[in-house]
């Protein structure tokens, strides 16, 4: 179970590394548009927060200290410095969980995020699927703000 996390958060990450990657101009990575709530670039931010946050620094008592309100501030970060973040968390998630005890997925999380109770198997599944969540809005604000194959598609 564990290893299989682990897989897929990686996957997921790297998936965020190649869509920040993908945009043409650094700048479009922290475009936002009527309708369109948060830009890529705060995506990436509240990703990396959020990971380091509940796996990093719950988890794996890293020494992470999260700003969960500057995650969602505009404030655009090079490219460069996001894919760093990004690589760093990669190797902060695979320490953690490859020291996780399994005997500990079927226990209580130390937190309870949603008011209530939850095991970390839970939890783990529940990050996995915001991860993919967010990284599928990124997919999208690139496509809509970036490509001009996109744009240049008629609309049926």
């Amino acid at each position: 179970m564990v290893d299989t996390l682990t897989t897929l958060y990686i996957k997921g990450l790297n998936q965020l590394k190649t869509e920040l990657q993908a945009y043409s101009s650094e700048t479009n990575i922290w475009v936002i548009k009527d309708g369109i709530t948060n830009s890529s670039g705060i995506l990436a931010k509240h990703l990396i927060g959020n990971l380091n946050h509940y796996i990093g620094a719950v988890i794996g008592n890293s020494e992470y200290i999260r700003n969960r309100e500057r995650e969602f501030e505009n404030q655009p970060v090079p490219r460069e410095a996001l894919l760093k973040q990004i690589d760093v968390l990669i190797e902060t998630l695979q320490k953690v969980l490859s020291e996780l005890n399994v005997m500990l997925l079927p226990q209580e999380y130390p937190l309870q995020v949603f008011g209530h109770p939850m095991t970390y198997q839970f939890f783990l599944i529940h990050l996995l699927g915001h991860l993919n969540y967010h990284l599928g809005q990124v997919n999208y604000h690139r496509r809509i703000i970036d490509s001009t194959e996109f744009r240049s598609r008629p609309h049926t």
